[in-house]
């Protein structure tokens, strides 16, 4: 639905005043006004309310009411009387950074990170962990350490307000042993384990949900990120492997089997170090492990990409001719897309250090724009601007977004 929509509150209806309520009884949250007006206040920053009547179609005795309730909630905040316009002073409200918080878990071939994220995106606490390959016991463990010492930074109030546990993963992991170079079996364990129901049990107090991780940080651009300035976009995350996501009238798009956006899986044309070139899928070129490979090929620790996410500087060489790679795939598979549709802008974010994303998105302009284009409509490409954590972001954004956004697809269908 457009956000002209509106669906009026029956004044017999009362949502709970109890803010600890709201991550546990949905009766009153669940009134798509409430939610519509959170979800106009986070896109806009700050609204008031004329302005947000404005935007719902509601009256402004039904604004007034509903905003007075979300703020007695501690969900907004009332900023200072802007004067000057015409007609009374209007106080612009915003989202309370203490209205909420989520817990995400991002599980990577490689490594994870934790995040406590309050209700506009801040990281509030964080632990990372790293491993050659992801093993659920080693995950549980660490979540069972790091979550009391993470929420333990919050007051008893806050505490009342952590919406739940949200979970950002590739599906399938037990398909990647030849890439991550694993013994034969050591992953096939993921076949059968349950990690929403692990979590579950070792955290009773909480929801936990899970969610593609490629589908998370796309989310976590769109929420929180400069993809809300797009009515459609393609995104890609560069991970251990690349993955991507689809955004469709200011919606993320799953598709028929929840797999749209496996933008990874595209077939480019790969050319080697020796003028040979074969048909690869992009994950085969635009993904970190390749990296990796070459950091060790140098006699360098492979692992020092994970171990220090936020300076890649002592790469230089193998960085350079990594970023070479990943330019020429990204940008055939820019063309890809668009043949099939006209995006506005396609996204590209990663978990490598800000100045690597910049030189990498330069070098796939300059890549995209060598490319014969005749017939397709030109898109911008552009950075991402959450960065690394826009896993664990939009996995910390599940349980929140559940209880509080008006479109609750824009992360997954229930």
């Amino acid at each position: 639905m457009d956000d002209s929509a509106s669906f009026p509150i029956p004044e017999s209806v009362s949502p709970p005043t109890s803010p600890a309520g709201r991550g546990t009884n949905q009766t009153g949250v669940r009134l798509y006004n409430e939610r519509l007006i959170l979800s106009l206040i986070r896109h806009h920053r700050a609204l008031g309310k004329v302005d947000i009547s404005r935007l719902t179609g509601l009256s402004i005795q039904t604004t007034t009411v509903i905003m007075n309730r979300l703020q007695a909630d501690g969900l907004l905040l009332a900023g200072e009387r802007q004067r000057g316009r015409i007609g009374q002073p209007s106080v612009p409200f915003s989202l309370n950074p203490d209205g909420a918080f989520g817990l995400g878990l991002m599980i990577g071939r490689r490594s994870s990170d934790l995040v406590l994220m309050d209700f506009t995106a801040g990281i509030r606490a964080r632990a990372r962990l790293t491993y050659a390959y992801p093993l659920p016991q080693t995950l549980m463990e660490f979540a069972e350490r790091e979550i009391p010492r993470l929420t333990a930074v919050l007051t008893d109030e806050q505490r009342a307000r952590v919406t739940g546990i949200g979970v950002a993963m590739p599906f399938e992991l037990w398909n990647w042993e030849a890439d991550l170079e694993t013994q034969p079996g050591a992953l096939a364990i993921w076949r059968t384990f349950d990690v929403t129901r692990e979590l579950e049990r070792r955290f009773p107090d909480w929801p936990v949900r899970m969610c593609n991780d490629a589908t998370s940080a796309c989310a976590a651009e769109l929420t929180f990120g400069r993809g809300a300035a797009f009515h459609d976009f393609a995104y890609l995350y560069i991970g251990t492997f690349i993955g991507g996501g689809v955004v469709l009238n200011g919606s993320l798009f799953p598709g028929r089997s929840g797999n749209a956006g496996a933008l990874g899986s595209m077939p480019i044309l790969r050319r080697e170090a020796d003028g040979t070139a074969s048909l690869q899928q992009l994950i085969r070129t635009a993904s970190i492990y390749r990296l990796e490979r070459r950091l060790i090929a140098r006699g360098l620790p492979g692992t020092d990409i994970w171990l220090s996410p936020d300076d890649w500087s002592k790469f230089a060489e193998p960085l350079d001719e990594w970023m070479d790679e990943a330019a020429d795939g990204l940008a055939q598979a820019i063309a890809a897309m668009l043949s099939v549709i006209d995006f506005e802008a396609i996204v590209i974010d990663g978990a490598f250090p800000t100045d690597v994303r910049a030189r990498l998105v330069e070098r796939t302009r300059r890549r995209f724009a060598a490319i014969d284009r005749q017939g397709l409509t030109d898109a911008v490409v552009v950075e991402g601007s959450v960065g690394r954590d826009a896993r664990a972001i939009g996995g910390a954004a599940l349980p929140m977004l559940a209880t509080f956004a008006r479109d609750f697809d824009v992360l997954f269908k229930d």
